[in-house]
């Protein structure tokens, strides 16, 4: 025990000293990544450790104990609003992302106390969460610890982690619906009321389509408001609901106001519509 702590010791010395110092660039470079998400953000924040030549898994990061996800301090997860990863609930807050790594199964871990030294201090009573994925194999090397944000859409997204040959993913999800649509429906009874974004919102989420319409066609009063926007999201609105001769026409009527307003974006999404109206 007294070996333990006075090695700990001695690599938080040293750890203290090459920040103060910072006279070389660190071996492994720190990366913070910040993902809106929901209503909220997610930030990422850790150091990324290079292969350089090793075999990694199962020798330098052994099979079957705690590792920080990383290299230097403690992977750390931080989340604005409440979350779900694979499936169990997160709440808001700041988290330690650590890993069991096996040959078949990994060991996902959450913990209470994100900021510390390495995997050092790691204790099981702090775990705020833990569950087993199973990881990927790749065929091409990652030379540097990677993790990413990916397919990330309003209500779901993936974390990638991939080093060496190994592929972790851990799926996101939010929910928020009831939220959101609470907020709409208190935006609509003040003066500034967000027709826009509504509508976009019931479309994209397949909501009440009869609801989008009074709010597209309400939408078309809005002064300043580019009329061949206004024609797309109503023939959308138009088309969701089944009526495609009266989304044709309507997305018609926003080719003809694009091509006054010279949106070659708009008259492209505009003939889209119509297209898929055709069909």
């Amino acid at each position: 025990m007294k070996k333990t702590i006075l090695l700990f010791t001695i690599v938080l010395s040293i750890f203290s000293f090459s920040v103060s110092a910072q006279l070389t660039p660190q071996p492994s470079s720190t990366e913070t990544i910040t993902q809106g998400f929901g209503l909220g953000k997610i930030m990422l924040t850790y150091s990324r450790p290079n292969v350089k030549g090793r075999k990694i898994f199962g020798y330098v990061e052994p099979y079957g104990q705690v590792w920080r996800t990383g290299a230097n301090s403690a992977t750390v997860l931080k989340f604005s609003d409440d979350v779900s990863i694979e499936g169990h609930k997160v709440a808001a807050g700041e988290y330690g992302l650590f890993s069991i790594p096996g040959a078949d199964k990994w060991t996902i871990i959450l913990s209470k106390k994100p900021n510390q030294w390495g995997a050092y201090t790691y204790n099981p009573a702090d775990d705020y969460l833990r569950f087993d994925i199973k990881p990927g194999k790749l065929q091409d090397k990652v030379e540097t610890l990677t993790m990413q944000f990916a397919d990330v859409m309003p209500t779901s997204g993936q974390l990638n982690i991939t080093w060496e040959h190994t592929a972790l993913t851990l799926h996101l999800t939010c929910d928020i619906d009831a939220r959101v649509v609470a907020r709409i429906d208190s935006a609509m009874q003040t003066a500034k009321k967000p027709y826009y974004d509504a509508v976009i919102y019931y479309w994209n989420n397949n909501k009440d389509m009869n609801k989008a319409l009074v709010w597209a066609e309400e939408l078309q009063k809005v002064p300043g408001f580019p009329p061949y926007v206004v024609k797309l999201w109503k023939a959308r609105v138009l088309l969701k609901k089944g009526n495609k001769a009266a989304a044709i026409a309507t997305a018609n009527e926003g080719v003809k106001a694009a091509e006054a307003g010279k949106s070659d974006e708009y008259i492209r999404l505009n003939k889209e519509v119509i297209a898929e109206a055709g069909k």
